[in-house]
């Protein structure tokens, strides 16, 4: 059974190349808009992973992974901050909010389905 990642980009297009890469890898996907559409989505339904950008509107990621990690059935979610964003405050923050691992955009693959392998357990 293939694990699902839940990817939450503002870019349509961002989203769109991260889930050609993981989806080629053999994951299922989960896409929202922002971290408030991301929140709608978190049903119930088990998320191995979620992929997050920082700065979005409506709900920023670093707003998001803090609520994420507020909900039961998603505290222990690992959550990798994918983003062009380089402010050392802002990578603190983010994993002060509880975000495990950092990867900066453009990604490469080989960076992303690294990470992406050492956070979701086999």
């Amino acid at each position: 059974m293939a694990k699902t990642i839940m990817i939450v980009d503002d870019s349509a297009s961002m989203r769109q190349v991260i889930g050609i890469t993981l989806r080629e890898a053999g994951y299922d996907l989960i896409e929202a808009s922002d971290g408030k559409d991301a929140l709608k989505k978190l049903d119930g339904t088990k998320i191995h992973l979620i992929v997050s950008d920082i700065n979005m509107p409506n709900m920023d990621g670093i707003s998001f992974v803090k609520e994420v990690k507020q909900h039961p059935k998603y505290k222990f979610t690992p959550i990798i901050m994918l983003t062009t964003e380089v402010n050392q405050a802002k990578k603190d923050a983010a994993k002060e909010a509880g975000a495990r691992a950092w990867v900066n955009k453009p990604f490469q693959t080989k960076t992303l389905l690294e990470a992406v392998s050492k956070l979701i357990l086999p």
